[in-house]
């Protein structure tokens, strides 16, 4: 109550009026409760109510229904995290902070998927294993138009200093936000469709990465909102054309030492580093339905867009779907690994806990790395697996996975199923053009 009291009073005396208290809902979007800021206190020890069934909402608010979570009954408290709130740039008078989600007796509600990504965090570092994990995130610039569309907005070319030019003050204006809520900003340029761009931000332990790209893709909002613009995060923005991923990279150390360097295995892993890699690339079909939730993601995912649809690695590949990165000569502790079949319709805790658990089951099993893949996978011989090319055939694996449903526990695995179930019966007769219309404006 203390610490909570000095955070309403630093804040009140800095204009803060309204603290927007964020979690992530399973169809991975940001839901939301707000207090003003003298309420924070009250907040911090007691919570604030919200209803179980947000578990169980859809991309478009429908609300389906799992084994554990349906109707109307029943109450949960958010609980602030403290140690996160962070005043918002680009909404003068608002602060954000993340909660975890308790039940009403004041224990961890098994469906909170913030607190299931500290908790895989947990069972990392009792082997001591320390990771570190970044985002990259990819949006598109739109402008309403007279008509209810959208249009993109800064068509230069693809990567082009064109674009940069046109939209110099927009991007600016991000970085500086960004910067004023304490994100390191490690790079920002154009990506390749019309109006897309890339911002990457310094890397953290899980949960702050987390926490970090939900604040990074606020804030886009919110510039955006200022520009007289919208920014859409959805991986089918325009179909039939390169969508928007949101890459996760990941490194893992012990005792400071970067296990993806300095090893004997492929370009210089460790076999800690390679069996935690070779855990993620085993399970990455199931790991597809949490990374790339929505039927919209499967639109993106296709051949030779960069977007990662083969199930297998390479050095520096682009088109894999999970690429090893070394590092510039002599640029220390650099070596990670990006896992590029992701996109922003995932819940990020999700993501992060799920990977931690795939990797750690591959350490269990001692798995190795398949050879690495050169080139586009696309028509080698012998084929390279593809990833599921569906939210059915993800969901099917994400649903057999018995490690993925002991790491998620039955509550959480059930209500992310069921809103796979949900959304994907949802598109089951639709095509490309109204699976991107319908879920464009809502990521």
């Amino acid at each position: 109550m203390a610490l909570a009291r000095q955070e309403a009073a630093r804040l009140g005396a800095d204009g803060i009026h309204v603290i927007a208290l964020a979690w992530v809902d399973n169809a991975g979007i940001t839901r939301v409760k707000a207090v003003p800021t003298d309420r924070l206190p009250h907040a911090a020890t007691h919570g604030v109510g919200m209803s179980p069934v947000f578990d169980v909402f859809t991309f478009d608010d429908a609300i389906t229904a799992s084994p554990h979570i349906a109707g109307p009954d029943g109450d949960l408290r958010l609980f602030p995290d403290l140690d996160r709130i962070t005043p918002l740039a680009a909404q003068p008078g608002w602060a954000w902070a993340p909660v975890d989600r308790l039940t009403q007796q004041g224990e961890p509600h098994p469906a909170c998927q913030r607190q299931f990504a500290r908790r895989m965090a947990a069972r990392a570092a009792e082997r001591g294993l320390e990771l570190r994990m970044g985002f990259e995130t990819e949006w598109v610039v739109m402008r309403p138009g007279p008509d209810g569309g959208l249009d993109a907005e800064y068509r230069g070319p693809a990567y082009g200093m064109t674009r940069v030019v046109e939209a110099s003050d927009y991007l600016r204006d991000i970085v500086q936000a960004l910067r004023a809520e304490e994100l390191s900003v490690l790079q920002i340029h154009p990506e390749y469709s019309p109006g897309q761009f890339e911002v990457s931000t310094a890397a953290g332990d899980p949960v702050r990465a987390a926490d970090d790209l939900v604040l990074v893709r606020e804030t886009i909002r919110a510039v955006s909102a200022r520009h007289g613009l919208q920014a859409v995060f959805a991986p089918s923005v325009v179909a039939g054309q390169v969508g928007n991923g949101c890459h996760l990279h990941l490194s893992l150390a012990r005792e400071g030492v970067n296990l993806y360097q300095g090893g004997s295995g492929p370009h210089g892993m460790t076999h800690t580093g390679e069996s935690f890699l070779a855990g993620v690339l085993d399970a990455l079909p199931a790991l597809l339905a949490v990374g790339a939730p929505s039927p919209a993601g499967y639109l993106r995912l296709q051949p030779s867009r960069w977007a990662g649809p083969f199930r297998c690695w390479g050095l520096e590949n682009r088109e894999a779907a999970v690429r090893f990165i070394t590092g510039a000569p002599g640029e220390s502790d650099a070596a990670n690994a990006e896992i590029k079949c992701f996109d922003a319709t995932a819940n990020p805790y999700l993501t992060v806990g799920s990977v931690i658990a795939a990797g750690l089951a591959g350490l269990d099993a001692g798995l190795r790395l398949p050879a690495p893949v050169q080139g586009d996978p696309a028509g080698q011989s012998p084929p390279v697996e593809r990833l599921p090319s569906t939210l059915t055939e993800a969901a099917d694996r994400f649903e057999h996975s018995a490690m993925l449903r002991d790491a998620l526990g039955e509550v959480l695995h059930g209500a992310v199923l069921a809103v796979r179930r949900a959304e994907d019966e949802r598109f089951a007769a639709a095509g490309p053009e109204e699976i991107t219309s319908a879920t464009r404006g809502r990521y």
